[in-house]
């Protein structure tokens, strides 16, 4: 193979040679989830790029796969000549067979992407079109793609777009399925399994629903790749645990944001946003109150502090060792029940639902139990985690269909599903996240015709489900 630098597609470098007597020539191969780099010993490989360590097992160097992109440039900066082995993508022969007109702040997104060197994360509301930016992307570099997403529900909606845009076939890996093609959809957790092989097969990879990737195990999903192009697509970048900070490294700088304020009235549906605060009734409080003192005075005494990282397990560890330790996590437990499903609550969703008998009204839960409740007092389908694919998949489509006009899940569908029929959410119960809460009303975001939307968030007055609330409408999650 004669030696060579990277491609030319208006974002990659030129083509260039130089005379291997003049100057270090070296090879690359992709080995294992790395590159593997050989043709010169260890005291030449001082010229090679910071990412290039000397393994002395192989006596070769070795970098990360994920520096692909970074060790060709400093070859071609430093003039080393180089043949590439490790890559095994190739130039998808056609773009898009099917082209929408793009929205302006998509083009833009599409641009900023193309400046910041084809890598980067895109942050864009909830129904905003954050998939025909990646559309646009893979159009544009025309690179060999892997498209990988969190479930297998997104990946079964990427299949079907990809092949409707793209008119070829697509590869599936994930959910039993092992079948690869120029153009690949993967789950997450396919992806970190089988990128060790993979890492060199594509060009381009688009990581939807990015926040996920930063966690121990999918990261190595994009540290074992030598995609040189690499986008991010979300709604929410940041991660309670610090590590949406990694996302530079794995994916690239965030270099597009918009906000849902941004985009309301013109491309997302005008929406209102209702805090209503409901009382307990007179049994209800008593019984929260006395569940209550027994779990605070359990923490108190056991000198714990909830606000604490370790604050959850030491109170989980502790409870388990004594009786008193158990009956405050039965008391945890009842008085976390009474603040996200009380009846007072319930019997508000009611006048709620009949307010709103002629929507498309989501509601929403923290837990399955809750959710149950719900679809067994209301008489309307339930969507959990423990749902099969085919009977979700019929649900949503007679919602759509209108044959219903209520739905009730925990979490499943906080993320990933398109739902333009929705213009009503409640939200019965929740955690603190600001992401869960701005993926919540992302749902009932997506533009249709002149539709308005309200998401109204019912909250257990005077509880601790207060301070949830105020926690995840800490940022300004919809504006």
């Amino acid at each position: 193979m004669g030696v060579r630098c990277a491609r030319n597609s208006g974002w990659e470098r030129p083509r260039r040679r130089f005379h291997r007597r003049d100057i270090l020539a070296v090879y690359l191969r992709f080995v294992a989830g790395t590159l593997d780099i050989g043709g010169c010993t260890e005291v030449e490989g001082a010229r090679l790029p910071e990412a290039c360590r000397w393994d002395a097992r192989t006596r070769r160097f070795r970098a990360p796969a994920v520096a692909y992109a970074r060790v060709i440039r400093a070859l071609v900066r430093r003039r080393i000549a180089y043949q590439d082995e490790a890559r095994q993508y190739g130039v998808l022969d056609e773009g898009l067979q099917v082209r929408r007109q793009p929205r302006p702040f998509q083009t833009e997104a599409l641009e900023s992407w193309g400046a910041a060197q084809g890598r980067g994360v895109v942050v864009l509301p909830t129904g905003a079109g954050k998939t025909e930016v990646a559309l646009l992307a893979i159009d544009r570099v025309r690179r060999d793609t892997l498209v990988v997403a969190p479930t297998l529900d997104l990946v079964t909606q990427w299949h079907r777009l990809l092949g409707e845009r793209l008119r070829r076939d697509i590869g599936v890996v994930g959910g039993g399925d092992y079948r690869v093609e120029p153009v690949t959809v993967s789950t997450y957790d396919s992806a970190f399994m089988h990128m060790e092989h993979l890492g060199a097969r594509f060009g381009l990879v688009v990581f939807d629903e990015c926040h996920h990737l930063p966690g121990e195990a999918y990261a190595l999903a994009a540290r074992h790749s030598l995609a040189p192009y690499r986008l991010g697509l979300t709604a929410t970048p940041e991660r309670a645990d610090g590590r949406h900070a990694d996302l530079e490294s794995l994916v690239g700088p965030i270099v597009y944001r918009r906000q849902v304020r941004d985009l309301t009235g013109d491309y997302l549906a005008d929406h209102t946003v209702e805090r209503i605060f409901v009382e307990l009734t007179g049994d209800e409080r008593r019984e929260y109150d006395e569940a209550r003192g027994i779990y605070r005075e359990f923490v108190v005494g056991q000198g714990i502090r909830m606000s604490d990282p370790d604050g959850w397990s030491q109170f989980i560890i502790r409870s388990s060792q004594s009786i008193e330790g158990r009956r405050a996590l039965a008391a945890y437990q009842r008085q976390k029940q009474l603040a996200f499903a009380a009846p007072s609550k319930l019997d508000y969703v009611e006048q709620l639902l009949h307010r709103h008998r002629r929507d498309r009204a989501l509601l929403f839960t923290e837990r399955n139990a809750s959710a149950c409740a719900l679809s067994r007092r209301f008489l309307v389908p339930i969507i959990t985690h423990q749902t099969k694919v085919s009977e979700r998949v019929r649900i949503l489509e007679d919602f759509a269909a209108g044959r219903y006009n209520a739905l009730v899940t925990s979490k499943v569908l906080n993320e990933g599903v398109d739902m333009p029929a929705a213009n009503v959410g409640i939200v019965i119960s929740g955690s603190g996240s600001v992401r869960e809460y701005v993926q919540r009303l992302g749902r009932i975001l997506r533009k249709q015709g002149e539709k308005k939307a309200v998401l109204y968030e019912l909250v257990a007055n005077d509880t601790s489900e207060v301070l949830t609330s105020d926690r995840r409408r800490e940022r300004d999650a919809d504006g």
